[in-house]
């Protein structure tokens, strides 16, 4: 199944955990910190909303911070995803 969001949307998927830290202990799954970088997976088109012109910055495969309870989740074939506003990302991580 393909999800295509529209107008303002983004969808995004939350980056794994680590499992080892960085002096090399590996991390029981209850351990693990659950990150808050998530990564584009498909972006709407964008346009008039709400009478605004909305230019979509950011693009597939960026890594994103977002509000910690912001968008809807979704789960598809599987896959954990999250629906967001394009307005609820905060911040793109480079």
């Amino acid at each position: 199944m393909i999800l295509k969001p529209l107008a303002d949307r983004v969808i995004i998927k939350q980056i794994e955990a680590e499992e080892t830290t960085k002096s090399g202990i590996i991390l029981t799954s209850a351990a693990q910190e659950k990150p808050q970088v998530f990564e584009v997976i498909e972006v709407g088109p964008g346009g008039m909303i709400d009478g605004y012109e909305v230019i979509m910055v950011v693009k597939k495969g960026d890594k994103v911070i977002t509000g910690k309870y912001s968008g809807t989740e979704v789960k598809i074939d599987e896959d954990e995803m999250t629906i967001v506003r394009q307005s609820d990302i905060l911040a793109i991580v480079e």
